[in-house]
């Protein structure tokens, strides 16, 4: 699998979400397998994107391609998109616990109390 990471400036995030969203159709048969948006904490206009792809050719084609492009300009894509490949590793960090099944709690049976036991 091949990822890719777009950051632009968009005019106005609305505008350019419209766009992003109907040029959804165009994207499958590009071979766009994944994807997702992400909006700057400190400007809404500032747009990251990612989208996954079965090879690094397939990736290549889709961000050199004319459609694309125009998607772009029409959807008020302001600056030039920052571009970047990459391709998933092993993970690393803590490792992932497998979940522990939960025993029934035991419950303790209790004998018949006798008759008149207890009592004085």
């Amino acid at each position: 699998m091949v990822r890719i990471y777009v950051r632009h400036k968009v005019a106005n995030y609305a505008a350019w979400r419209k766009g992003y969203d109907d040029f959804e159709s165009e994207r499958r048969p590009m071979g766009v397998t994944g994807h997702a948006v992400y909006q700057s904490v400190d400007d809404p206009n500032d747009v990251t994107v990612w989208h996954d792809f079965a090879t690094v050719e397939k990736a290549r084609a889709f961000v050199g391609s004319q459609r694309l492009k125009d998607a772009m300009a029409k959807s008020g894509v302001q600056s030039t998109p920052e571009i970047w490949f990459v391709t998933g590793t092993a993970r690393t960090g803590a490792k992932r616990r497998k979940p522990q099944r939960r025993k029934a709690a035991k419950t303790r049976r209790r004998k018949p109390a006798k008759k008149g036991a207890g009592r004085r």
